[in-house]
């Protein structure tokens, strides 16, 4: 993990954390490190429906236009339209300001290169270096080398173009329920269904800067639980704040989680002869389940780090087709080059309607091992001694002994907030529960 950049760009609270100046210095870097001065570059930012928003796209595209940048700002769009269409419109790089499914006062960087993908670690590092360490100093330009800001009329029209290519069929007769967290999804999702066919019922799609993700989306998935029992709709889709992750809702209200979206996906890609190398990729978070249900289906899988770039990462590397992670992020790479919750929903809808199966049946495909979670807040000095306390490492190697084989454990720091994730897994619920809190006292005790 880098010194600004987690998993998933630089996060922290809004205006405290990520500040209007790390925004500007970052923007001034990254124009510099991504086009080496070669030629003008040419950005783009897009942004979810954060109150903090604006400031942070003023201060990103002032720092890009110092160094002779030209931006084009997107406007309130999901994450993956950011990096389907620094591709489409042959932009040098693109900005998205967000931080997912974090709360309001939140806000993130990520930045994809030309090409569509995330920056990988050592770009990020160069970055890095020239903002904190003065490795090199970005040029300042004068008069008319200075850059330009333009504003893009087409940006939600053009993706949703795109993701309806990514079907070969109507979702006529189907009706469904969407919960856009107040978010990025907000400006696209109603349209998209619609579009194709679908009778949907819309939740959460009037955002006023403060209520994203707050008490609904993927996070917080009640409220589209008890809309699709309420109207007996065959399906729910709940998204994040940026709208590049996805978790469903079945007919009797039951989350289709990550893990098994991805069994669904990947089982019926490999009828069609669509699985590249018939395999899946998912992290070490994936629910023991999902390895058994390959097993009996003759998928293979590869387990990599949490976090939807070291899935991407392996994907790429192998030449895979499909990955992705229980919370919902879900790559489908053949259509796009990052996690996509409206890409992830069309291909489960599709599914649905070529095999005419509920998708409480699809869903039945994979058994779920119980699982549990608890997530301890840590100082930023307790995240760092993580690794090398002793008392933290005695009480996991306690609670692996008294699994055996029968479960697993594993603790994690967060790649985007101050925390510890304890997760453990087995067949006895009551027991990896217990287990669970008695790991994360001892946490609380030693990195607070």
């Amino acid at each position: 993990m880098g010194r600004l950049f987690g998993t998933d760009g630089a996060r922290g609270v809004a205006n405290s954390e990520i500040s209007c100046e790390l925004a500007m210095n970052i923007g001034k870097a990254a124009a510099m490190v991504l086009t080496k001065g070669t030629h003008k570059p040419r950005v783009l930012i897009g942004k979810d429906t954060r109150i903090s928003g604006d400031m942070l796209e003023a201060a990103i595209a002032a720092g890009l236009c110092s160094v002779g940048a030209d931006v084009m700002t997107l406007g309130v769009v999901p994450t993956p339209a950011v990096a389907y269409l620094v591709k489409k419109y042959d932009y040098d790089a693109a900005v998205m300001i967000s931080a997912s499914h974090n709360p309001c006062e939140y806000n993130g960087i990520k930045i994809f290169k030309a090409d569509g993908y995330k920056l990988p670690d050592e770009v990020e590092e160069e970055i890095e270096a020239i903002i904190l360490d003065e490795a090199a100093t970005p040029p300042v330009k004068l008069g008319k080398d200075v850059g330009r800001i333009t504003v893009c009329e087409k940006t939600v029209h053009d993706y949703i173009e795109h993701l309806e290519r990514t079907v070969d069929c109507d979702f006529s007769g189907m009706n469904i329920a969407l919960d856009c967290a107040n978010g990025s999804a907000s400006v696209s999702a109603e349209k998209l269904f619609c579009d194709l066919g679908a009778n949907c019922t819309v939740l959460s799609a009037s955002p006023d800067g403060v209520n994203i993700n707050k008490d609904c989306g993927s996070t917080h998935i009640e409220a589209l639980q008890k809309e699709v029992l309420e109207k007996g709709l065959m399906a729910g889709f709940a998204f994040d704040g940026d709208a590049d992750r996805m978790l469903a809702v079945d007919e009797n209200g039951e989350v289709v989680d990550g893990d098994k979206i991805i069994a669904i996906c990947a089982s019926y890609m490999k009828e069609e002869g669509k699985l590249k190398k018939d395999t899946a990729v998912v992290t070490v978070m994936t629910n023991m389940g999902f390895g058994k249900y390959c097993e009996k289906a003759g998928i293979n899988y590869v387990s990599t780090k949490v976090g939807d770039r070291y899935v991407l990462e392996n994907m790429l590397k192998n030449g895979y087709s499909i990955g992705g992670e229980q919370s919902g992020h879900v790559i489908f790479l053949d259509y796009a080059t990052t996690g996509d919750g409206q890409l992830t929903a069309l291909q489960v809808l599709r599914i649905m309607k070529k095999t005419g199966k509920k998708l409480s049946e699809l869903a039945s495909c994979m058994t779920v091992y119980p699982q549990t979670m608890v997530n301890v807040r840590v100082s930023k000095m307790g995240k760092a001694r993580f690794a090398d306390d002793e008392e933290v490492a005695n009480a996991i190697a306690q609670a692996e002994k008294q699994l055996g084989d029968t479960g697993r454990v594993l603790v994690r720091v967060s790649g985007t907030e101050p925390l510890v994730r304890v997760m453990l897994e087995g067949e006895n619920k009551k027991q990896i529960e217990t287990l669970a809190k008695e790991i994360a006292e001892v946490i609380k005790l030693r990195l607070i």
